[in-house]
């Protein structure tokens, strides 16, 4: 439940917690399945629903499991809270719900993740305007602004042609009119890049993708202020969101190794886009690491560590020649998702951008034969290597 005197994110549980009752701490989280809990007393019942202790009634409101790794996400980000939930849609969906309202108008990048041109259907039904932009034009922010302009969504670097937003500019240009700005940072992730410092709002982020990392989990989280916490808190306990006790195991256990991995790929995506560069058969490689690019002097000033693990790039003239191409890698696989152990390759027009309308998709720049390539943490030497077998298979 909301908690009006809650602990830092970060902070380590107290002696009395029920889980470490003498202070032995686990070495891992326990998975906490229950549903409901037992009340020592109607005080102790009173003390947890008026927020005055750290307590849990039902799951829906609140699991301990589910609360550690909200409190781990929220270090990550520099955060005084983080809101867990079923996935990174229902993460993106509960913040619409919570802060857009009928008659009021949203600014939306076609560079997002694809479902949310669905949401966008459902929100424009409740009476809600949404403006699209290419986030490769983000300076036309300031222009599309209303005076009922509620919110700014975007995504950087972009699903799935990594383009790069400067956060800190929309912020500037979101104050005119008070909205609010909302970036998802699961491209870049917290090891890359910190929104709330760059002057977002709030966060979000598919943890099924490199927070969690090995393709074994769904969760999504929103990571913001203590008084953004009690609002997103009160959409998921009223809608029923809240992520179950074992996927936040998987995902806190995920967690542990994120920063290595999330190095790893980062280090063997920015050899790979150079050699992909250079390449014949490979044309328009987006990868916000790529010195000379028009995206470039934006990531270097607001990513770190890195330039993530995701670019894109076109193969061959038609979409036949990427099919080919993908049909002959032997150690990337052909899969939807990213940010997992495995490097995962997909042809965008045909998964994730499935839900636009084809004159959407390439309208900003997502070609029938544009691949997305998800970097993982294999040798590069072989990564290299299968992409130039795979070319040469193309071509033959």
């Amino acid at each position: 439940m909301p908690h009006k005197n809650r602990k830092s994110a970060g902070s380590r549980p107290k002696l009395s917690d029920p889980l470490t009752p003498y202070g032995n701490r686990p070495m891992v989280t326990p998975i906490v399945n229950a549903v409901n809990y037992e009340y020592l007393d109607f005080e102790v019942l009173r003390k947890i629903t008026d927020g005055e202790v750290d307590g849990y009634t039902y799951h829906r409101d609140d699991n301990p499991t589910v609360r550690a790794v909200e409190r781990a996400i929220a270090e990550m980000e520099g955060a005084e809270d983080c809101v867990v939930c079923t996935s990174g849609m229902a993460a993106c969906s509960m913040v619409y719900l919570t802060y857009l309202r009928a008659g009021g108008h949203v600014v939306m990048f076609h560079d997002i993740y694809g479902a949310n041109y669905k949401v966008s259907l459902i929100l424009e039904r409740l009476g809600v305007e949404i403006t699209w932009l290419d986030a490769a034009n983000w300076q036309d922010v300031g222009r599309a602004l209303k005076p009922n302009t509620q919110l700014i969504f975007l995504e950087t670097p972009s699903n799935p042609l990594c383009k790069v937003i400067d956060v800190a500019a929309i912020k500037e240009m979101a104050r005119e009119v008070g909205a609010m700005v909302v970036v998802d940072n699961t491209f870049a992730t917290p090891y890359h890049q910190n929104p709330l410092a760059l002057g977002a709002d709030l966060v979000v982020h598919s943890a099924t993708k490199a927070l969690g990392g090995h393709n074994d989990l769904m969760a999504g989280a929103i990571v913001g202020s203590a008084e953004h916490y009690d609002k997103l808190w009160f959409t998921r306990q009223a809608i029923g969101t809240t992520l179950d006790a074992y996927s936040a195991f998987l995902l806190e256990r995920g967690l542990k190794t994120f920063e290595l991995r999330a190095a790893r790929m980062a280090s063997n995506a920015e050899v790979l886009a150079e050699h992909l560069a250079d390449c014949a058969g490979i044309t328009n490689v987006r990868y916000p690491g790529l010195k000379g690019t028009e995206d470039y002097a934006i990531a270097v000033r607001q990513m770190h560590k890195g330039f993530g693990g995701m670019m894109a790039f076109d193969v061959g003239a038609t979409q036949e020649d990427a099919k080919r191409f993908i049909s002959s890698l032997q150690v990337i696989y052909h899969a939807v998702s990213l940010g997992s152990t495995e490097s995962l390759i997909c042809i965008p027009f045909l998964t994730t951008m499935l839900y636009m309308p084809p004159e959407r998709r390439t309208g900003f720049g997502v070609n029938p034969n544009t691949v997305r390539l998800s970097v993982g943490i294999e040798p590069i030497e072989e990564l290299q290597a299968d992409v130039d077998q795979a070319l040469k298979k193309m071509k033959g």
